[in-house]
């Protein structure tokens, strides 16, 4: 696919787009976090940014930046993914000539996105950019993320004599199906944004039903 035919999926700031998407269309193999990835997540801003306002420029720039720098789930460096993108992404803007005001705001919105970072969203972007991302890791696209993600990571689907950890600690770093309860269906209590918290709702419903369906078979 062209950067062109690429930047078209962003438009109308398909020129921003043009300008960023070299940037991180080097995704390593990794099918969670490539430009699907970045579609989905733009897609939900821009539902977010209808109702909750925001400057689509700076959203854009910080959801295609927002994973510029590329940590494996299991690396140790992972809780600081987001400020190390955030820091690339400063790079990025300034030899586009942004101005620093902007790029601040972006690097901002990079840095609070992550849920292992902890960082508090203070701006619109901010909140809009964390909350896009969040809706795509649950949901019935949240669920094929996390068995895609365990398989990559080389973990089994789950604890053959206790599925549920009923009588052991979870362990999501081996398990897939522990990552349910130690994180995914945590995500939609933080939501920032009324929007994005209306639209988590829905998403973990249909996440509990695929766990339910799941659980019935074994």
């Amino acid at each position: 696919m062209t950067l062109a035919r690429t930047a078209a999926a962003f438009a109308p700031l398909d020129t921003l787009a043009a300008d960023l998407l070299p940037h991180v269309m080097d995704d390593a193999g990794d099918g969670s976090h490539d430009l699907s990835h970045l579609l989905r997540v733009w897609n939900n801003a821009c539902r977010l940014q209808k109702e909750e306002g925001g400057d689509v420029r700076i959203l854009l720039a910080a959801v295609l930046l927002h994973d510029c720098v590329r940590v494996e789930k299991n690396s140790p460096l992972r809780s600081q993914a987001s400020a190390l993108s955030a820091q690339r992404a400063r790079e990025i803007l300034r030899d586009l000539r942004w101005d620093e005001a902007a790029i601040e705001a972006v690097a901002h919105a990079v840095q609070a996105h992550s849920y292992s970072a902890q960082v508090t969203p203070q701006s619109v972007e901010a909140k809009i950019v964390q909350d896009a991302d969040r809706l795509d890791a649950i949901g019935m696209i949240g669920v094929a993320r996390c068995f895609y993600v365990a398989g990559r990571m080389g973990s089994a689907l789950y604890e053959p004599l206790d599925p549920q950890a009923q009588a052991r600690p979870l362990e999501d770093g081996r398990y897939a199906l522990d990552h349910f309860p130690a994180k995914l269906l945590r995500l939609a209590e933080g939501f920032q944004t009324a929007c994005g918290a209306r639209l988590a709702g829905e998403r973990q419903a249909r996440m509990r039903d695929f766990l339910t369906g799941f659980l019935a078979e074994l």
